[in-house]
């Protein structure tokens, strides 16, 4: 055997070990990728995989099922879940895979927050807000009912917006998407980047600024209103309980419109 067929030998014996722990990972199996992670050590003890994949293996030993005693512990395990683990995460498994894998650390967290009350101060480490990050819209929505008066408040209000928009669509979550606007033009910025939706993109763009007794802005039955600082940024439903058409339907109805509208003539050449 040359030296170029051992070094082919080497590099597949590396990835071999490097994929045993990776399985043990996927497994949720923290003795079995203890174990694998040894064996792959010894053999490379300079792998570069070595760092990223002890720093899951920890995490898998250090998994706890008891509930958070205050919110400074929810913040400790966050950050490292944020900073520490999910980097890790996504360097071994890549952005989808490694994604997924976050999913079970994220629901653990948020179960483990549940009983603690909810914040201002510490919006971030409440159960609401850890529920969305494990992608569970239904529990989130539970969290956030459970706070007493969520509807005047920013952080809650646009947990209850994200989680509806998530769970049916830009519509059912409008009504509160408004009244977030009304509330805090950050939060409603914000939570607009995150959901990316074009529609909901577009609608904010036009009732940023001051389009106050527009037609257009009757139409989808709002107004806009001044916000904190005499900055035109937010929008409020017309009316309290007032019928809202749909905006999805209402934006074809306007392109088609716009379609079928004639060209004014031009002048005779």
């Amino acid at each position: 055997m040359n030296s170029q067929q051992l070094d082919i030998f080497d590099d597949s014996r590396d990835t071999v070990l490097c994929n045993d722990v990776a399985v043990a990972l996927e497994r949720r199996d923290p003795v079995g990728a203890r174990a694998a992670w040894a064996t792959f050590a010894e053999e490379f003890p300079d792998h570069e995989s070595l760092t990223p994949l002890s720093v899951l293996v920890e995490a898998l030993d250090q998994r706890a099922a008891a509930p958070f005693e205050d919110h400074e512990s929810v913040r400790r395990a966050r950050l490292a879940l944020c900073d520490v683990i999910e980097p890790a995460a996504l360097r071994i498994f890549g952005a989808r895979a490694g994604s997924t894998w976050l999913v079970s650390s994220w629901r653990e967290l948020a179960q483990r927050a549940t009983p603690l009350p909810f914040r201002p101060d510490r919006s971030d480490d409440h159960a609401a807000a850890l529920w969305l990050r494990a992608g569970d819209w239904a529990a989130a929505n539970e969290a956030v009912a459970r706070i007493e008066s969520w509807r005047r408040i920013p952080a809650p209000l646009a947990w209850m917006a994200e989680a509806r928009y998530r769970m049916h669509d830009l519509d059912d979550a409008w009504g509160l998407l408004a009244e977030l606007a009304w509330l805090s033009c950050e939060r409603f910025d914000q939570l607009t980047r995150r959901l990316a939706d074009p529609l909901l993109e577009k609608t904010a763009q036009a009732l940023r600024f001051d389009f106050r007794g527009s037609r257009r802005s009757a139409r989808l039955g709002l107004v806009s209103r001044l916000g904190p600082h005499g900055k035109t940024c937010v929008v409020a439903p017309v009316g309290p309980g007032a019928a809202r058409p749909s905006l999805r339907a209402r934006a074809g109805d306007e392109t088609s419109a716009g379609a079928a509208r004639p060209r004014a003539a031009g002048p005779a050449p």
